[in-house]
């Protein structure tokens, strides 16, 4: 049979409150009073500025570092880019991953991307392809305009796209 052996403890005693301690069928109950602490928050205009200008920065970098993905191979298993018709921010990072129905590239259309642009500096090589599921290509554009680009070897069937940068 287990036994219960009573005992007296002390709190020490914070900003002027007591404990106390009370005995009651071999069983200690201590009751504490518990100071619940004023806070006291002072500001000012040009604080609340300083904290508006901060979150505005910490946004503007994040948007920066935002980025769209598009697919190659719709889930149903058709030959397109989902989406394939789509608008990105300047420097914005456009992650193309393989879906379904590869092996896929892209390719910029030369004749087809704002002048001065060089096609071979955003494009995949013809030749080289993603061949399993979740290999992915990524490109940032950093000149607005109007980009036409398309899978090499489906270009035929259709699997081409358009991505405009503002």
């Amino acid at each position: 049979m287990a036994s219960i052996t009573s005992a007296t403890v002390a709190i020490p005693s914070f900003t002027g409150l007591k404990s106390a301690t009370t005995k009651s069928s071999s069983i200690v109950r201590v009751h504490t009073a518990v100071a619940t602490p004023k806070l006291t928050v002072k500001s000012s205009l040009k604080d609340f500025g300083v904290a508006a200008v901060a979150a505005a920065a910490s946004f503007a970098l994040v948007g920066n570092a935002m980025a769209i993905d598009v697919l190659l191979g719709s889930g149903d298993g058709a030959l397109a880019f989902v989406p394939n018709d789509f608008t990105v921010a300047k420097g914005e990072k456009i992650v193309f991953k393989n879906n379904a129905g590869f092996p896929h590239n892209v390719v910029f259309d030369e004749d087809e991307i704002p002048s001065g642009v060089d096609a071979s500096k955003i494009s995949m090589d013809e030749q080289a392809l993603l061949n399993a599921a979740g290999e992915t290509y990524e490109v940032a554009l950093t000149e607005p305009g109007t980009y036409s680009f398309y899978c090499a070897p489906h270009q035929g069937a259709g699997m081409v796209g358009k991505v405009t940068v503002n």
